[in-house]
């Protein structure tokens, strides 16, 4: 079964036949269902899925009339099963997909059956963009040392990919060093229109990261899912869904000069999640659509899981054509795009406005320069504001630091800094300060000596690392020859970044850094610091790399709450680094020029970045460079055989990738001994057929926890820690403390990533008050002593103790990780009971056999009395064996009683649930 399902029964008579070029193809037209003509494009594309997918039993004639009858005030309760075309993974998410498929290979054969029927049948590809630390920087041979640490961190992972790429069908990797998976997706990977099997149809997909969604600029509908999820797609399972509300979204006018895609963006995002758009798809509209560039559609596309959508798409159109000839596609594919998007009704009509379930607007030329922080991408810092709203939010960041005072302000007017003559200055030695003017903030100044000697001074605010990171920015050109551009004219005006600073550029492919060679840009960027470091996510998922030992150590030692700038899309807390308490997103231009500045406490609108030769001040309205300029260098500098070189062999890799000793075989031979990649127990005992579903008796409280609890939080991401649980087993293990590498690099380990499960320094257990980071009461011990999260967890299994999660609003929000469900599971977490879920945490919750509830409305732990400390009984459960779901269950924590709302929300849901998970559930399918 490939994806295009041929087999298609064609109920509604709309199989017909395209010709393009010398070839004809076969096509299923929308317009043989009634009601077609009003839908948005993204349902127009779910209704050529689900004709062209057609089997009378997952995908019935029914969904099809009830999509085209689409009801836009409706709320979404028909499920239908939309099947991707094809699947795209990063190498975090996607070795333990490998990994759970190498392990259903050996659960296949012990249950007699054939181990190459687990294959993927859709196209699968994974790029390996999530291993580079940016553990070297500033310096010119960085990306070459930090590439040869990624090898040597990762060679038994790199090995096991390389297995896959042998023993899977339709399995490719894109080795190291090439790209970030989803601007390698839109500037290669996607195709906009498939041809396949003598079939036509859209191009559509889901990936095992969140920020699928950057190709939903193209045209190509698709979104982030769990990698449980990506692998039943894989393997032909459709996904089983809602059909949604659609919020239209109305772009006029034009972005003012100074405002760039990355503050569009960070506005959009602002208003989305004001306006509520979780599980909902965004679909942009109106004439204005055809004036936005593909690079800020796919700008907007890849900010979708930070205003909460399933998608943010953008429809065919002209742009979309531009841009597939200039990244280098072929002639032919182009022409199939146009052809088949104009034959079958899915080319932009800006005359024709469709139905929506609500709609906003917003005008272009109201775009200011913006900053969102220091811990929500929501959370839209006006430029002009910067500093002000940083000093209000260093309020829950600092305790007992000293506030200066009128006192101190009138010193300060009496001895200006800059004085030579001032108390503070007299017998000190030069130095640099990120100090500013601490007057009305909290103030904690610490002398630091670098190591070339020199000395600087570092405050609350200061500016720790400056990072140009992460695909949302580094695949638009008018930003990243922005940035480069500030950087010529900072270096030419005598400005250097402040020397506290980490400073790095990890584009997300090589064409960037070809643009910039070609119109000799490189070595501005290099003399500010930002050399490159890899091309790979780095910064915007916690591969940072450690800050400069003597800066580490001040920021600990006095406990300063610095800040890091960089142009990605998430900034949640404990994320970037463990040092950093704030951090801010910004476009590449802002990061640059807040290297410069070296503090957050510094209005960079009106205040000077730094002084000329001649000690005149140089404010950022003297190096932004103009629209033109950055228009002139794109023409000059950029052209398609850039994309049609830089990807011509992209599978092959360099020789290190095609010189590692690669594992041959059917099934995956395991390293007892490795602590990277091992066999997990998701199928030890798994029967052909499922044990009922039971009620839970007897459950203690793991964790009770608040709002905004992101799948960061719950996830293991970034380093290490020694003295953590994970760092215990690997240290236990051999593995000295310079090679912990990144849990995300670990993932093909649970071992490690149980441990790392709600570990994030920055979780607060309430629980356990008083405690940050992977800490809980443990009951199986009296009254219940401080414990870590893990440890407590192995003495409840031991007692046979079920375990539940109390949470809040939006629980799971955040990257689409599976190990945020997997670890829950694998920690012996039966249910969690939160006040709203995200999409896509609690659909991989349900997919890894843990029961989704939802306290009733207007209710919450808190209202209800719940301390965390009672004992759990959850009854009704057991009415889903009967097949149906039951919209309640009753929850009885100690002397409290209450209704909990069940979310399995599709049957489809409800099946991955009985059978235990869904992995169990594609295992006995196919068997």
């Amino acid at each position: 079964m490939a994806a295009a399902a041929p087999e298609s029964k064609n109920s509604f008579g709309s199989r017909a036949s395209l010709s393009v070029g010398d070839s004809s193809l076969d096509y299923f037209r929308i317009d043989a269902v009634d009601g077609y003509e009003k839908l948005p494009f993204s349902l127009k594309v779910l209704l050529e899925n689900l004709l062209r997918t057609e089997d009378g039993k997952n995908v019935t004639a029914e969904q099809i009339r009830a999509l085209g009858g689409w009801r836009p005030d409706a709320e979404p309760d028909t499920e239908i099963q939309f099947t991707p075309a094809r699947v795209v993974m990063q190498d975090f998410t996607g070795v333990p997909a490998v990994v759970d498929l190498a392990t259903m290979r050996e659960a296949v054969v012990e249950l007699g059956g054939d181990a190459t029927r687990i294959n993927p049948l859709a196209p699968a590809e994974l790029v390996i963009d999530h291993s580079v630390i940016a553990d070297l920087f500033g310096t010119p041979d960085s990306f070459q040392r930090n590439v040869e640490l990624e090898y040597e961190r990762n060679i038994e992972r790199y090995q096991f990919l390389r297995w896959g790429q042998g023993a899977f069908n339709e399995f490719k990797v894109v080795p190291p060093g090439t790209g970030i998976v989803h601007q390698v997706n839109i500037e290669y990977l996607a195709r906009v229109v498939f041809a396949r099997n003598g079939l036509a149809y859209p191009d559509t997909l889901v990936g095992t990261d969140s920020h699928t969604t950057m190709v939903n600029g193209l045209g190509v509908l698709g979104w982030g899912v769990g990698g449980i999820e990506a692998e039943a797609a894989m393997l032909g399972q459709p996904v089983s869904m809602l059909i949604p509300r659609v919020v239209g979204f109305k772009l006029t006018g034009e972005l003012p000069e100074g405002s760039t895609a990355t503050d569009l963006v960070l506005t959009i995002t602002e208003m989305l999640r004001k306006q509520g758009v979780v599980g909902k798809f965004v679909e942009f509209y109106g004439s204005g659509v055809s004036a936005v560039p593909l690079a800020n559609r796919a700008t907007i596309g890849n900010m979708s899981p930070e205003y909460g959508s399933t998608c943010a798409i953008f429809p065919i159109d002209d742009e979309t054509l531009r841009y597939l000839r200039f990244t280098g596609r072929k002639d032919d594919q182009i022409q199939l795009v146009e052809s088949y998007a104009k034959t079958n009704g899915l080319w932009h009509d800006p005359s024709v406005e469709p139905s929506f379930s609500e709609t906003l607007e917003l005008d272009l030329s109201t775009v200011e320069p913006s900053l969102a922080g220091p811990k929500r991408p929501q959370d839209r810092v006006p430029l002009a504001s910067a500093k002000p709203m940083f000093r209000e939010a260093l309020t829950s960041y600092v305790d007992g630091d000293s506030v200066q005072d009128a006192q101190d302000e009138a010193v300060a007017e009496t001895f200006p800094a800059s004085d030579p003559a001032s108390p503070s200055e007299q017998a000190a030695p030069a130095r640099t300060s990120a100090v500013g003017n601490p007057q009305g903030r909290a103030s904690k100044p610490t002398t630091v000596t670098l190591a070339d000697g020199a000395e600087c001074e570092l405050d609350h605010g200061a500016v720790a690392i400056a990072a140009i990171t992460s695909c949302t920015n580094t695949s638009n050109p008018s930003v990243m020859i922005g940035a480069a551009l500030l950087a010529k004219k900072a270096v030419e005006k005598g400005l250097s970044r402040k020397p506290w600073v980490k400073t790095t550029l990890a584009p997300g492919s090589k064409v960037v850094t070809d643009y910039y060679e070609r119109a000799g840009l490189t070595p501005y960027l290099d003399k500010l610091g930002f050399n490159l470091v890899g091309y790979g996510c780095t910064t915007c998922i916690g591969n940072s790399g450690p800050l400069p030992e003597e800066i580490s150590a001040a920021v600990n030692d006095s406990d300063l709450a610095v800040v890091s700038v960089l142009s990605g899309n998430r900034n949640f807390e404990g994320r970037i680094n463990p040092d950093v308490k704030m951090n801010y997103l910004a476009s590449p231009p802002l990061v640059v020029a807040y290297a410069l500045a070296g503090s957050m406490d510094v209005d960079i609108t009106t205040e000077a970045l730094g002084q000329d030769e001649q000690g005149e001040d140089v404010f950022l309205h003297d190096i932004w460079p103009s629209p033109a300029e950055v228009q002139q260098v794109i023409d000059e500098a950029i052209a398609s055989e850039m994309y049609t070189t830089d990807y011509a062999d992209v599978f092959a890799g360099d020789e290190k990738w095609q010189g590692l000793p690669t594992p041959e075989g059917d099934t995956f031979e395991w390293d007892g001994e490795s602590t990277y990649v091992r066999k997990p127990p998701y199928f030890e005992g798994m029967q052909t057929e499922p044990q009922p579903v039971t009620d839970i008796d007897g459950a203690r409280v793991l964790a009770k926890l608040g709002d905004s609890v992101t799948t960061d939080h719950i996830s293991p991401a970034g380093a290490i820690k020694a003295d953590s649980p994970a760092g215990t087993y690997l240290a236990e293990h051999g593995v000295e403390r310079r090679d912990f590498n990144s849990y995300g690099s670990r993932r093909g380990n649970h071992e490690v990533m149980i441990r790392g499960t709600f570990a994030n320094i920055r979780l607060r257990n309430q629980l356990a008050p008083g405690t940050e980071g992977g800490f809980t009461r443990d009951f199986t011990q009296g009254d219940g002593p401080v414990s870590t999260i893990y440890d407590a967890s192995v003495n409840y299994a031991e007692a046979g103790t079920p375990l539940v999660i109390l949470a809040g609003k939006e629980y799971g929000s955040g990257s689409s990780r599976d190990w945020a469900a997997k670890g829950t599971a694998l920690l012996g977490v039966r249910a969690v009971v939160a006040e709203s879920y995200e999409r896509i945490h609690r659909s991989n919750l349900i997919g890894m056999g843990v029961l989704p509830l939802q306290f009733p409305d207007g209710e919450t732990a808190e209202s209800l009395g719940l301390t965390g400390e009672e004992t759990f009984t959850i009854t009704g459960v057991t009415a889903l064996n009967e097949g149906s779901v039951p919209r309640t269950v009753k929850v009885v924590a100690g002397d409290t009683e209450f209704d909990a709302r069940v979310r399995i929300d599709t049957p489809g849901e409800a099946d991955y649930y009985r059978h235990g998970g869904i992995m169990q559930y594609v295992l006995r399918s196919l068997l």
